[in-house]
């Protein structure tokens, strides 16, 4: 998984190619490496990709006096990882060992507390800021076409709109694929114009509208199979009103899944590459880990972060390169069934705060 090859075409379709180029993704579509976009950043990155395997296994190279990989202020969790615990203890006291953990914000997955009792918007809002934390985001559904009450973007926008803005979240997003129409080009075209809708009225409220990754996005489309879907999603979609939350681990399990076309042709892909060419689009990250498994369908087995094979400190630093990129991204802890939730969150903490960038 080196970035110092060239990467061949993933979507070898005029049309898309054009409309990748007009959004600066042009670097990943036709093949252009990050490096000519970034200068020295890409290298850098590849140098490191070589000599660091596996973060967290083998020793302290990734410990050291250099800056921290991680932003200050900018380390999140996504709750959704939390969620045994939210709705056994409720919100107040996840909130208080995610402050004593060094967490900097919250992502919500829902706004309940199941038995641990009624909760208002407001009182979440307060409780949030008075553990010294922020909400960053929300994950709320796409669709639900058999139910027109549905609490998703296509039943309920507006509701849906006005809870975050409730909350004062600079970020609303789903983590929904664009799957509504089907896995065809035209089905993913139309996915676009809902994203492109739902942007625009999250933008009038001062607010990101943002998708978040599976593996699945980055498949070929059942009617096109030399066109990968996740392309379609960035060339249809206006950058300036959809936003992406690249899940890492998933991102690295679809580089396993797909990187051949349905005929055998080699049609590989780094997830990092499509974040240097436009990282403006990715305001938010799911950190999550994963041990390389050849044996397993996905590539990986999901591991607490740091316990994996996914290399944190390469692909944080290479985003932090980035124009502004030090204090325009966030980075969010995720693990879909820890073995027990609070260990899981104080450790993923103490590893990506341990990290430093290499030494020049």
């Amino acid at each position: 998984m080196t970035r110092s090859r060239r990467i061949s075409p993933t979507t070898p379709d005029p049309e898309l190619s054009r409309k990748l180029s007009r959004r600066n993704m042009l670097g990943v579509a036709a093949g252009t490496t990050a490096a000519a976009l970034l200068g020295a950043a890409a290298p850098q990155a590849a140098a490191a990709d070589s000599t660091d395997r596996g973060p967290g296994k083998d020793g302290d190279h990734h410990h050291g006096k250099g800056r921290p990989v991680l932003p200050p202020g900018r380390l999140g969790i996504q709750l959704y990882s939390l969620r045994d615990k939210v709705s056994t203890l409720g919100f107040a006291a996840v909130f208080a060992e995610l402050s004593k953990y060094g967490y900097d914000e919250v992502e919500f997955a829902g706004y309940s507390q199941g038995s641990a009792g009624p909760i208002t918007l407001a009182e979440l809002k307060k409780l949030t800021r008075e553990h010294g934390l922020r909400g960053i985001g929300s994950h709320v559904g796409y669709y639900n076409d058999g139910d027109p009450n549905a609490y998703t973007f296509a039943q309920n926008l507006d509701k849906v709109l006005d809870d975050a803005q409730a909350l004062g979240l600079p970020h609303i997003g789903t983590a929904s694929g664009p799957w509504r129409y089907g896995a065809t080009v035209d089905g993913w075209k139309r996915c676009a114009e809902d994203f492109n809708r739902y942007g625009a009225e999250a933008r009038k409220r001062g607010m990101k509208f943002y998708q978040h990754n599976h593996a699945e996005e980055f498949s070929f489309a059942t009617d096109r199979p030399n066109v990968r879907l996740y392309d379609v999603l960035l060339a249809e979609t206006d950058p300036d009103l959809v936003h992406l939350e690249m899940d890492i681990y998933w991102a690295h399990v679809a580089q396993f899944r797909f990187s051949r076309r349905a005929d055998g042709t080699p049609a590989p892909f780094d997830p990092l590459d499509y974040v240097l060419a436009q990282p403006h689009r990715y305001p938010l990250f799911h950190v999550k880990d994963g041990e390389q498994d050849d044996s397993v369908r996905d590539g990986y087995r999901m591991a607490d972060v740091g316990d994996g094979d996914i290399d944190y400190r390469r692909f944080i630093s290479a985003v932090n390169r980035t124009h502004h990129g030090y204090r325009a991204h966030h980075w969010q802890a995720e693990h879909d069934n820890p073995v027990e939730s609070f260990a899981f969150a104080r450790k993923s903490s103490a590893h990506l705060h341990s990290l430093r960038e290499k030494q020049r």
